[in-house]
């Protein structure tokens, strides 16, 4: 999927907590804004307070930061989504999305981003991708039928990906995609089914990857790396394997 490219990334970073605790947030946040600040009626929320659960997000935290986007909270913000278009180094597709309280400040610096990566002249990219639903999870019969499973719960397709240390080798873990407005039910339907739901979110699938050398391949990681470090960057979609 586009965002494989970050998973090298993310364990050489893991000591930079606040900023993991801020994506956490932030992905709690947008859940809220989209489908309510209940759990139990919002599959994709559900599946962001358990990843910040397990990655040692508080209670309090969490509940500030559901509270801060409903509205209901003494500090309530109003976020609005951005999603910038290009390139990265060598051509490769690149969908950045932002969540901000202040779109000025945060374009002016995304373009600066762009810039200083040799982005080249910014393109429309957003017919290169399918936008769909995407749910990651993983179930405990390491025996089960993936087609099955994405048929009987609608979703549109499935992939499987390779096992998590952290669940042992009796798991089986896919990547499941769905139509845009079946997100929700989709995941409900996996949940029914046993699987363990870890991300539940709109998903900016790549249509195709352009072929790179090692050191191209580098240097666009580079890039993406720069992007993603942001504060008000969500979630940056690129079609690099």
């Amino acid at each position: 999927m586009g965002a494989q490219w970050k998973q090298k990334w993310r364990e050489l970073a893991a000591d930079q907590k606040g900023k993991v605790v801020g994506k956490l947030v932030r992905e709690i946040q947008v859940a809220v804004k989209l489908g309510g600040a209940s759990p139990e009626f919002n599959a994709r929320l559900a599946a962001a307070i358990a990843v910040a659960k397990k990655q040692s997000v508080t209670r309090d935290t969490i509940e500030r930061a559901i509270a801060k986007a409903s509205g209901t909270g003494a500090d309530a913000i109003q976020y609005q989504t951005v999603v910038f278009e290009g390139f990265t180094p060598h051509r490769v597709p690149v969908m950045v999305e932002c969540v901000t309280d202040n779109n000025n400040r945060t374009s002016s610096e995304v373009k600066v981003l762009f810039k200083a990566g040799n982005l080249g002249t910014p393109g429309s990219v957003a017919w290169m991708f399918d936008h769909c639903g995407l749910i990651e999870a993983h179930h405990a019969d390491a025996s089960m039928d993936l087609e099955t499973a994405a048929l009987e719960a609608d979703a549109d397709n499935v992939e499987a990906v390779e096992g998590d240390e952290e669940e042992g080798d009796g798991h089986v873990q896919a990547r499941f995609f769905c139509e845009t407005s079946k997100l929700d039910t989709v995941t409900k339907a996996l949940q029914a089914a046993g699987w363990q739901v870890t991300t539940s979110e709109l998903h900016h699938q790549p249509k195709d990857y352009p072929s790179l050398t090692d050191t191209q391949r580098e240097e666009a990681t580079t890039f993406l790396q720069a992007l993603d470090g942001h504060p008000d960057v969500h979630r940056v979609y690129a079609a690099l394997k």
